[in-house]
């Protein structure tokens, strides 16, 4: 009986031990969360790296939604007029942005309210998001989320493009990384990612 006893506290003891342990690891560990990886990105010509047909922002995503089992999730914009020359296409955002548009975008995020941790990648146009991340964030209820930056750029790092918090989501620390890094060091591009959502948990 004495034997019973101790043995039923034992195993108590180990079931409050391991619940604890599951709902802390539930509370503090990003990967119990479902990944949405939002990205626009361009190919063409580009700064620094030529003409290209992946863009560099692409592929950090596709590092990112790999390394956290996310879905990716392509900002396309509905009557893509985007000229695939680098100075046509930088007067040409530059107007956009001037005028404050919302260009049209295609497709959408099927059960939104799913995901409770959306990254959101972009390149930095003019020292800010382009007009179609802008049409993105405004398309969702964000109130409650997790969002969390990432760029592509060639020195300009984030230039204040990371703060969303008018959404009403958390942002998180973001990554700022240079498109030629991506585009012709997979392997650092690899590295500096994974290094970063270390620091958030992944």
């Amino acid at each position: 009986m004495k034997f019973k006893i101790i043995l039923s506290v034992f195993l108590l003891f180990a079931v409050v031990i391991f619940t604890g342990c599951k709902l802390k690891s539930e509370g503090n560990n990003m990967e119990s969360n479902k990944v949405l990886v939002a990205y626009f990105s361009r190919t063409g010509e580009q700064y620094s790296v030529g003409n290209i047909t992946e863009g560099n922002t692409e592929i950090v995503a596709k590092i990112i939604a790999q390394k956290t089992n996310g879905d990716l999730f392509e900002i396309k914009v509905k009557n893509d007029n985007y000229p695939k020359g680098y100075t046509a296409l930088t007067e040409y955002a530059k107007k956009e942005m001037q005028k404050n548009e919302r260009p049209e975008i295609v497709g959408n995020v099927e059960n939104f309210e799913q995901y409770k941790t959306i990254f959101i990648g972009y390149p930095v146009w003019w020292g800010d998001k382009p007009m179609p991340v802008y049409t993105f964030l405004d398309s969702y209820d964000f109130k409650g989320k997790n969002i969390v930056p990432f760029c592509t750029h060639e020195g300009s790092g984030f230039c204040g493009t990371q703060g969303m918090e008018k959404t009403g989501a958390k942002v998180l620390k973001g990554l700022a990384i240079y498109g030629h890094t991506a585009q012709n060091d997979r392997t650092e591009a690899d590295k500096k990612v994974s290094e970063w959502l270390k620091g958030l948990g992944f």
